[in-house]
């Protein structure tokens, strides 16, 4: 891009927020902001904008965890910034994110990202890593219900679903069975949930555990066949077909919030290190990724930051949003750009 057209970016921007009449702040005055803020509070702020969407949140939520890539210092070893996000699966909105510094963490962070969600009327689901009676124990606590998956780390209660599902005497309570093509191959799920476990719950005595399934997956691509087969963990009566729903909604986090992330808003590419920069730029992309979620114009992801870059109505619009939500908030910015503005 040439030097006449960031001007013109700049022009854009200071009229739809005039207080900055000096101009933008520098690249590097932002740099310094963002390190300095305390990402607890601007992680507060990003709760109290998002506060009454969850709140309404119903169906399902899905928890899970992303590395940002290039956030390492090899200089003063620091590892690679783990957020770990609460995914609205109907509302295709992030509803909270609770920061670590390890993948091994993330179990941690698990129970303080459900304590800042209202779970009544929810399903949430996680992957075998959080799937712990701690984390089960606690949703059920805050009124919701939960859908995991189940492999090696749970030991012997694994083994001992697995036989049990696998055994060709078993009847599943319920069954139910789909097929899909795209993008070239065809895949077949085979979902079978059974609530005979009283057998399960004397072994093992998991917390508000009502049912268990197991769902058979094959994949063909051209001449290539694969199967696998999952094994999940129910805390609410629920049929296959709604059961099979559930876990599909989960890899909703997957495709809808790190993949816009990765490849639109380039995260893995930010070179964000010091201090809490990388931290509050994590929160600051998930609050533009739900702006754009709400803004009902019929465009993708990528085509709204170009037209918000492009456009002033329209970037003057995409900041009505924020004013509509947190008006406090966007008063800050406004003033924080005016103050910055002098020291560009």
């Amino acid at each position: 891009m040439g030097h006449g057209a960031v001007r013109a970016g700049e022009g854009r921007v200071s009229s739809a927020i005039p207080e900055t009449r000096n101009g933008l702040p520098s690249h590097d005055t932002f740099s310094r902001v963002f390190r300095l803020l305390d990402p607890e509070s601007f992680g507060a702020c990003f709760q109290k904008f998002m506060g009454k969407f969850s709140a309404a949140c119903q169906g399902v939520i899905a928890i899970d965890g992303k590395v940002l890539r290039r956030s390492f210092d090899k200089a003063s070893g620091k590892s690679p910034l783990h957020m770990v996000s609460a995914w609205g699966c109907d509302q295709r909105l992030v509803l909270a994110q609770v920061a670590t510094d390890a993948k091994s963490n993330e179990i941690t962070a698990v129970p303080k990202l459900l304590s800042l969600l209202s779970l009544k009327g929810t399903i949430v689901t996680v992957d075998a890593l959080n799937c712990q009676r701690a984390i089960a124990q606690q949703i059920i606590d805050q009124g919701g219900d939960y859908a995991f998956a189940l492999k090696g780390n749970q030991g012997t209660m694994y083994d001992d679903l697995r036989v049990f599902l696998d055994d060709p005497l078993t009847m599943p309570t319920t069954r139910h069975s789909t097929t899909d093509a795209d993008h070239g191959r065809i895949e077949t799920r085979a979902v079978a949930i059974s609530t005979d476990i009283d057998w399960l719950q004397q072994r093992h005595q998991w917390p508000g555990l009502t049912a268990i399934g197991k769902i058979p997956r094959v994949r063909e691509t051209g001449d290539k066949t694969s199967t696998e087969t999952a094994y999940y963990l129910f805390s609410a009566q629920i049929t296959a077909e709604r059961g099979g729903s559930v876990v599909r909604d989960h890899w909703g986090v997957e495709n809808r919030l790190h993949w816009c992330l990765d490849v639109t808003m380039n995260e893995d590419s930010a070179r964000n290190r010091m201090d809490n920069g990388q931290q509050n730029l994590a929160v600051l992309r998930h609050m533009a990724l739900n702006v754009m979620r709400k803004e009902e114009t019929k465009m993708s992801l990528r085509g709204k930051l170009k037209k918000a870059a492009q456009n002033n109505s329209y970037l003057v619009k995409l900041l009505a949003l924020f004013e509509m939500q947190l008006p406090w908030a966007i008063r800050l910015l406004r003033r924080l750009c005016a103050s910055l503005s002098f020291w560009a």
